[in-house]
């Protein structure tokens, strides 16, 4: 049982949060339990959304934000982000399962997508403080400053699902997948 209020519809929600969830249920078919523990505040499910919308139009492709995400759940060890994003991986971005198993090791089988992986892991695990040597293998992978910040953003959006659903212990509503360490 999660930890937050999980509104059991969408009229449960604030009544601000509506067209937001609507929204959300015309593109996925569902409202995720995530959405409905973090419309509790209107301005999160906003700015959450926003963020969202913003990444999506940014210079990353989907299946490279998917990437990122297993990543950055994997080290979070965030239980409901992994379950979605191995999920929406494969559904959506067309990710195999030994691309999905390599991202959570903190890598990519593809060689561009895996300097964009490896960098997200940087960030992470050392808050930001990466080296010059870092920045120069993802931009020697290709990458622009732009996608670079837009690899910043993908790890920021994640990191705040993970907060979100660690914090509220979101009940998972996908084919759940446990963080490595918490499966062995």
């Amino acid at each position: 049982m999660s930890r937050l209020n999980t509104p059991a519809t969408i009229d449960a929600a604030p009544a601000a949060t509506h067209t937001a969830l609507k929204t959300v249920e015309k593109q996925l078919g569902v409202v995720p339990n995530l959405f409905r523990v973090v419309a509790n505040s209107p301005a999160a499910l906003a700015g959450y959304l926003q963020l969202s919308g913003a990444a999506a139009q940014g210079g990353l492709d989907a299946a490279t934000r998917e990437r990122i995400a297993l990543a950055v759940a994997e080290i979070n060890g965030c239980g409901y982000c992994l379950s979605a994003h191995a999920y929406l991986g494969r559904k959506l971005a067309k990710l195999d399962d030994a691309e999905i198993a390599a991202n959570r090791h903190g890598a990519s089988n593809d060689p561009k997508a895996d300097a964009a992986v490896r960098f997200a892991v940087d960030v992470v695990r050392q808050r930001g403080h990466v080296s010059d040597d870092q920045v120069g293998a993802v931009r020697s992978a290709g990458y622009s400053d732009a996608q670079v910040l837009d690899i910043l953003l993908a790890v920021a959006l994640n990191t705040f699902t993970n907060y979100v659903n660690e914090v509220a212990e979101t009940e998972i509503d996908f084919p759940v997948v446990q963080p490595l360490k918490l499966a062995a």
